[in-house]
């Protein structure tokens, strides 16, 4: 009875031992591969692009004096602006409060909003430039845009 005990033990070791072994073995004798190339879609990529560029414009605003520069108000203070211009003084005015919470700057806001309204109106079909144009006014409230070049003329065919 006892030589049985002792043939299960040295039985089950050997299992336990050969169980532990087996994928220690199928991993080294596995090449090694390189890994996959990972294919991104061009939403993917934009999306990307999208936040390396939110990322830097925060970076950006961050260098204003004072508390302009803080995320929170870069945040909401662009957002007014932009609902000013579309004039939506209502929604406008609820978030004022909400920056004026965070201890933004409100002359901040005044002259951000005085730069965006000296550049001039935006082609209503182009609205992802509003945008751009209120990041630009937020971080240099003294940016004039400069006026649009002029088409060449077209040169005469003789």
């Amino acid at each position: 009875m006892a030589d049985m005990q002792r043939f299960r033990l040295s039985l089950l070791a050997g299992v336990l031992a050969l169980a532990c072994v087996s994928p220690a073995a199928a991993q080294q004798s596995s090449e090694p591969r390189p890994p996959a190339e990972v294919q991104k879609s061009p939403e993917q990529l934009a999306a990307e692009a999208a936040q390396r560029r939110s990322v830097d414009e925060f970076n950006e605003a961050a260098k204003l004096p004072g508390t302009a520069g803080l995320p929170e108000c870069v945040w909401t203070g662009r957002r007014i602006a932009a609902l000013l211009w579309r004039d939506d003084v209502d929604t406008a005015r609820r978030h004022i409060d909400l920056y004026e919470r965070f201890g933004c700057p409100p002359e901040h806001l005044k002259l951000a909003f005085r730069c965006l309204v000296r550049q001039g109106n935006i082609d209503a079909k182009a609205q992802e430039r509003l945008g751009e144009r209120v990041h630009q006014c937020w971080v240099n409230p003294d940016y004039i845009a400069a006026p649009p070049q002029p088409a060449p003329a077209p040169a005469a065919q003789q």
